[in-house]
């Protein structure tokens, strides 16, 4: 029972997501800033290498197209040369098997470029995928660090509210002992005179007792 609601959440966020547009995390500068501060997890640290992965082959197979194409252009303008040669002339047989040669490399060229663009229609769903995991994972990661520190922020808070309340009632009780001292010593200045008091201090002050007049 427990399994199918988890499901369904997941189910239901995965949804959400849809109608999210989500940018590859791994080129925004923010991303890098982020987990500099924070550091990484092993689950993001794998993840953010197969979102790598898959951005260098989408760069490696539009490059890889690119080439074949400039390679099809130039088989083509030496195919159209060469006819221009034959054009009302009878065609020798090395200038055919030339014209040939171009035509079984531009198939050649053309069945790369096919496989190229099959390929690359691949990725950018591949890549899509890693890079939404690699986001529900640093959002898992990053929360689970909100709370810990939230967790933490709110024991010192409540560390620092009773310490305060100590000292309150610790500030309370040394002013009352400082009044009382005061009115001891002027109570007992009062009827013993100065200069006994007088005597009575330097005694305490050699013994070291600190008394607050």
């Amino acid at each position: 029972m427990v399994g199918d609601k988890v499901k369904k959440a997941n189910e239901e966020f995965r949804a959400s997501l849809e109608k999210v547009q989500l940018p590859i995390l791994v080129l925004d500068k923010k991303w890098h800033q982020l987990f500099q501060m924070i550091g990484k997890n092993e689950a993001i640290v794998t993840t953010e290498e197969q979102v790598n992965h898959f951005l260098r082959e989408q760069g490696r197979l539009n490059q890889e197209i690119k080439e074949l194409k400039k390679v099809k252009s130039g088989l083509m303008e030496q195919i159209v040369a060469n006819m221009d040669q034959l054009d009302g002339v009878e065609p020798r047989d090395g200038m055919s098997k030339v014209i040939d040669d171009n035509h079984r490399l531009i198939e050649e060229v053309n069945q790369k470029i096919e496989e190229s663009s099959d390929q690359l229609l691949e990725v950018p769903v591949l890549l899509k995928e890693e890079n939404e995991k690699l986001m529900v994972f640093c959002m898992d990661y990053c929360f689970d660090l909100l709370k810990a520190n939230g967790e933490k922020i709110e024991e010192i808070g409540n560390w620092i509210k009773k310490i305060r309340i100590e000292l309150k009632k610790n500030i309370i009780v040394k002013q009352d002992a400082e009044i009382k001292n005061q009115e001891i010593y002027n109570y007992m200045q009062a009827f013993l005179g100065a200069k006994i008091i007088d005597v009575f201090d330097l005694k305490y002050e050699e013994d070291g007792t600190v008394i607050d007049k």
